[in-house]
């Protein structure tokens, strides 16, 4: 296959392949090299996208009954920091002597006589809590990913005419230095990256894949009983969540800028409330119903407080400057020229605001926010959101 690209917001950007895509690819090659003692310096196979893809075998060990091989991970135009990664896996056949040799894998496939171990080596890291697709204490090898493996070694050993025992151990040596980098510390998936992948492909600025990242975070906290949980867009929220509350860094689930879409969702994993708390510069747009913060879906900031502001009585000189603002702070700033009109104009934001968030909550949970800046700290907040962040001090206090 050549390179497969997509336009977004008129860029080209270029498909890459998942983790789990290099894992099958790495099996087929030591598969075909244990059983068949072939060395195969490229490989082809098909992802669940239905996408055929043609991969180089970097690297290929023979051993004594055992084969290893690994394959690059590529992940296009798409900032993922596992790019360049080897992923290698190892096969291995068990002594004949030996009665299960490969017992103690994480995941096994059975079927016509032959058994295949699969499990999880360095730089794979181990599920340490529920709410994901892998049962604790196993190796992070995603539900798609374990069959692409199991698919392509069964497939060589039916060529090959084999039955019996494989072990196949995924490894990512590298991993160990970028998997703080991932969302899998917040996953609390240790030791590692996970090997990921449900349609095999990459794609650039994937908005799917990080909405499935909020969502089993979401899912992972509601399954530990947090069912009141504290929702924030970034680094900055989670530094006032942190530094300045007093709650403790870790503590709230990123959104990134899927406001509206993380209310959907903490809806349906069946949580009770959520407290937003973000930067003005964010949170700010939800007054007129901007639920993607994004600046490449919308903007508003400016228009926002330009349109409170003349509704509060600013002057149509004033009203203009705010219009030709940069930023919420330079906006706020140019309110606060005129005696308590910026605490006029936040009061009236706040209260859209509110509507906005409450409104697609619905009534199945409880939503509130606080806005702040770091200059200026909290600017304002939803009616109930003051009884809800003491719901969550008193809770850090009784940790």
């Amino acid at each position: 296959m050549g390179d497969s690209y997509i336009y977004k917001n008129q860029k080209k950007l270029r498909w890459g392949y998942t983790t789990g895509t290099c894992a099958a690819a790495a099996s087929l090659a030591a598969a075909v090299m244990l059983l068949q003692g072939r060395r195969m310096e490229q490989v082809s196979l098909t992802t669940p996208k239905g996408v055929r893809l043609d991969l180089e075998v970097e690297e290929m060990e023979p051993g004594e009954n055992r084969v290893s091989c690994g394959v690059r991970k590529d992940a296009g135009d798409d900032p993922d920091v596992t790019d360049g990664l080897m992923v290698y896996s190892q096969i291995r056949q068990p002594d004949a002597d030996s009665a299960d040799a490969g017992a103690g894998g994480d995941y096994v496939y059975e079927k016509d006589g032959l058994r295949l171990y699969l499990s999880g080596g360095v730089g794979v890291g181990r599920v340490t809590q529920c709410g994901l697709s892998c049962e604790v204490g196993k190796a992070a090898i995603n539900p798609v990913p374990r069959q692409m493996i199991f698919e392509q070694v069964a497939g060589v050993c039916r060529e090959s005419g084999f039955t019996g025992v494989l072990s196949i151990e995924i490894q990512v040596p590298g991993a160990l230095e970028v998997a703080h980098k991932t969302f899998n510390s917040r996953l609390e998936i240790q030791g590692g990256i996970s090997i990921l992948g449900t349609s095999g492909m990459v794609e650039p600025m994937s908005e799917t894949a990080l909405l499935d990242t909020i969502r089993l975070e979401l899912r992972q906290r509601i399954r530990k009983g947090e069912k009141h949980l504290l929702v924030t867009p970034g680094n900055y929220g989670e530094s006032f969540v942190g530094n300045v509350l007093g709650l403790g860094l870790g503590q709230a689930v990123k959104c990134s800028n899927f406001i509206g879409s993380t209310i959907d969702m903490a809806v349906e994993e069946g949580a009770e409330s959520i407290l937003l708390i973000g930067h003005g510069g964010k949170l700010i747009k939800l007054a007129a119903g901007i639920m993607n913060t994004h600046s490449s879906w919308a903007d508003g900031r400016m228009e926002i407080l330009a349109a409170h502001g003349a509704a509060c009585g600013a002057k149509k000189e004033l009203v203009e400057q705010i219009l030709e603002a940069v930023t919420v702070d330079e906006g706020l700033r140019l309110l606060e020229t005129e005696d308590g009109l910026r605490q006029q104009v936040m009061k009236r934001v706040m209260g859209r605001l509110e509507q906005h968030v409450k409104r697609r909550a619905g009534e199945r949970l409880r939503a509130e926010a606080i806005v702040f800046t770091n200059e200026r700290g909290i600017l304002g907040a939803t009616t109930g959101a003051d009884d809800l962040l003491k719901y969550f001090t008193d809770r850090m206090r009784n940790r």
